[in-house]
């Protein structure tokens, strides 16, 4: 190993079950510091749960979307400053701040203490702080784990009327900015191939600057069954971290009601869905909702419980610069019916699941019968994803790839 680096981790939320962002800053600062770096992690609400004696700081925002209470209506002593007015005011226009104000923000409480880092680490927020923190001398790169340009043109293609396109078009107007600032800092690292690719298109920064290093999971942690135990039969179990198109639940769910009309078929969907939202929609509109269990965030332990007795695990994604929850059930033994939405095919390969076309309800249900028939095909995909795991997607890995894309970047500086 190189000399230890001093790193500071930002991440402008970072819940920590069901979502990708609060899992990545936990167990890459772990891992880091398991290398011998000094990492310390700034973070927006929700807050990491970190380990080992991370350190954390806090930076605090008006936090207007917090559950249970979204777009919520501060009172006047919480307001403090410039940018606590300037993030309400962009939330009562239909914005969404937080990449903006997080950035500044950190930048505020970094700028004093340049001295104590060799390196600032971005997850996502490509807020223009970052530019503030390069100007002051600090090497500042990112993670863009799929530009979120995407997101945006998927729920404009679902749209059903001009009110909702332009509501969307202010709410993801923070994207110009990524676009702006990602091609100015010193490094960009990404997940995939895919992410690469789409990086280059959305963001604006060559091939040659983005590095891939795929994120992963403890091995140790998630696992497959003890051999003595048996999976619940017809029990289709998929990740989703949040209820929009993107991530293909409605597909899915018109999928299990096809399977219904023949079989006893069971979904658990570890998320929520919104009221009013596309999965509820749907549900009242499939008749299914007796046969559709939303657990909501959950700790990693259930979550490995769920994945260890599921017949199959589904993930039905329009798109995934990566997806964490393919690599959590390939780690738990547990067969995979997947699309080939962005890097769904680079993740899993050819062997550790069955792959169906994105948004194809039909060919979706024939996969999930096809894996829901045949047990030992499905233990013959659930030993093959557990082997890719081992061989190309641990948290460990991660660290020791992203430490040397660290030092690369600042030998380029130098």
């Amino acid at each position: 190993m190189g000399r230890s680096l001093r790193v500071a981790l930002l991440s402008y939320r970072s819940k920590p079950h069901g979502g990708g962002q609060g899992v990545y800053v936990r167990a890459l600062s772990h891992e880091l510091r398991q290398l011998g770096h000094r990492v310390e992690v700034f973070s927006g609400q929700p807050y990491p749960e970190l380990v080992d004696g991370v350190p954390l700081t806090r930076v605090p925002s008006l936090d207007l979307y917090r559950e249970p209470d979204p777009f919520r209506t501060p009172r006047p002593g919480e307001f403090s400053g410039v940018l606590d007015v300037a993030e309400w005011a962009t939330m009562c226009t239909a914005g969404f701040p937080e990449p903006l104000t997080f950035s500044l923000r950190a930048a505020r409480l970094l700028g004093p203490r340049a001295g104590d880092f060799d390196l600032v680490h971005d997850n996502q927020s490509l807020g223009y702080g970052l530019l503030q923190l390069r100007r002051r001398g600090l090497p500042t790169v990112a993670t863009v784990h799929h530009p979120v340009q995407i997101d945006r043109d998927l729920e404009l293609a679902a749209a059903t009327s001009r009110r909702t396109r332009l509501q969307l078009r202010r709410w993801y107007g923070f994207t110009a900015m990524q676009a702006r600032v990602a091609p100015r800092l010193d490094g960009i690292t990404t997940v995939s191939e895919s992410s690469r690719r789409d990086v280059g298109t959305h963001l604006g920064v060559p091939a040659a600057g983005v590095r891939v290093i795929p994120v992963g999971i403890d091995p140790a942690v998630f696992t497959p069954p003890p051999g003595t135990a048996r999976r619940d039969a017809d029990h289709v179990v998929v990740t989703t971290s949040a209820d929009v198109p993107l991530k293909g639940l409605v597909h899915l769910l018109e999928a299990v009601a096809k399977l219904r009309t023949e079989r006893d078929v069971r979904l658990t969907v570890v998320g929520t869905a919104r009221p009013g939202g596309p999965a509820a929609t749907a549900l009242d509109r499939l008749g299914i909702a007796d046969a559709v269990r939303f657990t909501g965030p959950i700790p990693t332990e259930e979550l490995v419980a769920l994945l260890q007795t599921a017949t199959v695990a589904a993930v039905p994604s329009l798109y995934e610069g990566f997806s964490l929850p393919a690599v959590e059930a390939m780690a738990c033994g547990t067969p995979l019916v997947t699309t080939d939405g962005g890097a769904l095919p680079e993740v899993v390969g050819t062997h550790a699941g069955v792959q169906v076309p994105a948004g194809d309800v039909g060919r979706l249900a024939e996969a999930l019968q096809l894996v829901l028939d045949h047990p030992t095909f499905g233990e013959q995909l659930g030993r093959a994803g557990r082997a890719r795991v081992l061989s190309h997607y641990t948290w460990r890995r991660t660290a020791e790839r992203t430490a040397e894309w660290y030092a690369d970047v600042l030998d380029r500086r130098a």
